[in-house]
């Protein structure tokens, strides 16, 4: 008789335990590399640049899109706003690492890999990470389960091939793998032989990540940063050359096959109506500045903002927002648009509610819970605006449809200009951002820098992380 009640009691909690694996939706992010709104058929681009995006597209049509998702300007930012729904500047992540030394999240900071760990999900990273590359700081020392990519930016590709690099004494860069609790090893170098292969290596990883964890009803978490629309663009074998549109057309053809390969397989797997599937990127494209003629005999790669000014490393629309799709059938509806303003970091503490995680409550998390707008109990998104930072530097405030620039710089390697008085932007009127209107309309400056005010404050009460900071760290 005991034995019977125990017996009952072990199936009924594993029972208890399977149903709440299966109430706890899981996540996909989809996090593409420089990677211009205007690049989508959905927001017109697709066959205006070479191929058609079914794929994109049907998600689109399946979910919700959002035309005013906003990231930080460059690559490392966005990945921190996004993993600690944190500014970068507080993580001591605000620029793009140059040198050798340390750099990256450091441990005390709490990764969203981190939040949905202990809220017991499976978590998987396949991809570029560039929030550190030194003991303690690679993605399975931040949350993550599992690990295959690169630590760093994919330009670092071409390094083997450059005249003076075999002497300079910089390590290659290498392709890495990783388990929790285990030093990454290293798999190969990250070298252009490989450039054209490694995302169809990240899919395949992905795939396989997705179907271990269904088997093993676990909920999972699937974070997927993407290499290839980064400098070298070299599409795969099997795409180079499939549009008869030059290599961009054929990564786009790319990127939408494989994008509709994860899609398929949560289909496959049972799991569609329990996933929560994001399609987004970093920052806007890489692309010369106007005017700038291309001298290099490999055709110029030119990214595309769509009507938006700039690409990435300023503080313009083109740099800040991208390409963003959720879906989640019959949670989110589908075929649905917003211009509401959201952030990156919103992400952050709105996935935390969606999966019933939680957000730190020892630190300033300057996302916003953006589940009630997700889910369309609220039309608006609860977000007015943001601090535009390039960098260290505060470029801009942007507040509802208006821009304050207090600088600009008309691309990555311009000179950056400073304003005495800010200019002043309607974006409805101009998105190309060039008619500054900061007389007549002197209030909007009155309106937008409060946001600014508090911000500074903030950071005064909270005093950033420093960049390089070694661990271990706690505030003081």
């Amino acid at each position: 008789m005991i034995r019977s009640k125990l017996l009952f009691s072990l199936i009924f909690c594993l029972l208890i335990s399977t149903v709440d694996a299966q109430e706890k939706p899981n996540v996909v992010i989809v996090f593409l590399d420089n990677f211009g709104w205007g690049e989508p058929g959905f927001n017109g681009g697709g066959i205006t640049r070479g191929t058609p995006t079914p794929r994109m597209d049907k998600l689109a049509d399946e979910g919700f899109r959002l035309t005013n998702f906003n990231v930080e300007v460059q690559c490392t930012p966005s990945r921190s706003a996004l993993m600690t729904g944190r500014y970068a500047i507080r993580s001591g992540n605000a620029t793009v690492p140059i040198g050798e030394g340390v750099y990256g999240l450091v441990g005390w900071e709490v990764t969203m890999a981190e939040m949905l760990s202990d809220n017991g999900y499976a978590t998987g990273m396949f991809g570029k990470w560039h929030l550190g590359r030194t003991e303690g700081r690679f993605p399975t020392d931040q949350g993550f389960d599992e690990w295959y990519g690169i630590p760093n930016s994919t330009d670092e590709s071409v390094y083997s091939e450059m005249d003076g690099f075999a002497e300079s004494q910089v390590p290659e860069t290498m392709v890495m793998e990783a388990t929790k609790g285990m030093k990454p090893k290293n798999v190969r170098p990250y070298r252009l032989d490989y450039r054209p292969l490694i995302d169809r290596d990240l899919t395949d990883k992905a795939l396989d990540f997705m179907e271990r964890s269904v088997d093993s009803n676990k909920p999972f978490f699937l974070y997927l940063p993407y290499t290839a629309t980064h400098f070298p663009t070299m599409p795969h074998p099997d795409f180079k050359g499939k549009t008869k549109n030059g290599p961009w057309a054929d990564l786009l053809l790319q990127i939408d096959s494989y994008l509709g390969e994860l899609q398929d397989k949560i289909d496959d797997l049972g799991v569609s109506q329990n996933t929560i599937f994001i399609f987004t990127a970093d920052n806007g494209p890489e692309s010369l500045n106007h005017g700038s003629t291309n001298m290099t005999v490999e055709t110029s790669i030119q990214g595309t903002a769509g009507p938006w000014r700039g690409t990435l490393f300023t503080g313009f629309e083109g740099a800040l927002r991208v390409p963003f799709v959720i879906k989640w059938p019959g949670k989110i509806k589908g075929a649905t648009v917003s211009d509401e303003i959201v952030h990156a970091m919103d992400l952050f503490p709105t996935l935390s509610a969606l999966t019933q995680s939680k957000v730190p409550d020892d630190r300033i998390i300057d996302g916003i819970d953006m589940s009630d707008f997700m889910l369309g109990k609220k039309k608006e998104s609860g977000r007015e605006g943001f601090i535009v930072y390039m960098g260290k530097d505060i470029f801009g405030v942007k507040w509802k449809n208006w821009k304050l620039h207090f600088n600009e710089q008309e691309a990555w390697n311009t000179v950056k200009n400073t304003y005495t008085m800010p200019k002043v932007y309607n974006l409805y009127e101009d998105p190309q951002e060039r008619n500054n209107v900061l007389f007549p309309h002197t209030w909007v400056p009155k309106a937008a820098l409060k946001q600014l005010e508090e911000h500074v404050i903030s950071l005064k009460q909270n005093p950033p992380i420093p960049q390089g900071q070694l661990d271990p760290y706690e505030p003081e």
